[in-house]
């Protein structure tokens, strides 16, 4: 039987698998934080009431962009898995919204914890994704003194709070790295979006790598 003590509502999960077999069988276990059940999606992916967000397994996420359009329009947050680690697909998938996680490069646990972070509005990457998507930055020739000047715009503890948050940290989990109430970390988050002309965490992070041209993401 399941504990009804939790610390946060349990969540209901979408399976979508574009590709093959839902790898994580055992997932969520008897005692997950936060997930309570998934269900199983067929195409077309349509999540149906009820359901809290929305995994994509997928092969080869250019392929399966149709399948996570279809998802992220029914407006539950989206995090898509995939063997890919190449920088041009994880920068497409984060910009659409939707978290990465790299097969191989995370747990049940992980998984269980983006899924929450998604649902209140944190767009997560595990760690390759994360080093793919800085990388990019690193080759994109917006970056350099352009990317520096952006930089500068930010005090030093903004600057503290942008690098936890491009690693997919909530503000919840930078003010306990940080040793800040989360109200100071909304606050200078608030402060760092307008700074940088950003509409959000996920507009934010790209323009903090350099992933993202200067003029605002436009999102259709």
């Amino acid at each position: 039987m399941r504990s009804t003590e939790r610390s946060a509502p349990p969540l209901v999960v979408a399976l979508a698998c574009a590709d093959g077999d839902w790898p994580h069988e055992d997932w969520p276990a008897a005692d997950d934080a936060y997930v309570t059940r998934t269900v199983r999606l067929t195409r077309p992916f349509r999540c149906p009431d009820g359901v809290d967000a929305a995994v994509l397994r997928c092969e080869d996420p250019w392929a399966a962009m149709p399948d996570l359009r279809d998802l992220t329009a029914g407006g539950v947050p989206v995090i898509v898995i995939s063997p890919r680690r190449d920088t041009d697909v994880v920068v497409e998938v984060f910009r659409s919204g939707a978290g990465y996680l790299v097969e191989g490069d995370y747990c049940t646990h992980m998984l269980s914890s983006a899924v929450m972070a998604a649902t209140v509005g944190h767009t997560c990457l595990s760690p390759a994704a994360c080093a793919a998507l800085r990388e990019g930055a690193r080759r994109m020739p917006t970056g350099g003194d352009a990317l520096d000047r952006l930089r500068t715009l930010l005090s030093p503890r903004e600057r503290q709070v942008m690098e936890l948050l491009s690693t997919g940290l909530g503000a919840q989990e930078i003010g306990l790295r940080l040793r800040l109430s989360e109200k100071t970390v909304r606050n200078n988050l608030s402060n760092i979006y307008a700074k940088l002309d950003a509409r959000g965490s996920t507009d934010a992070v790209l323009r903090w790598l350099g992933a993202t041209p200067a003029a605002p993401v436009l999102r259709t």
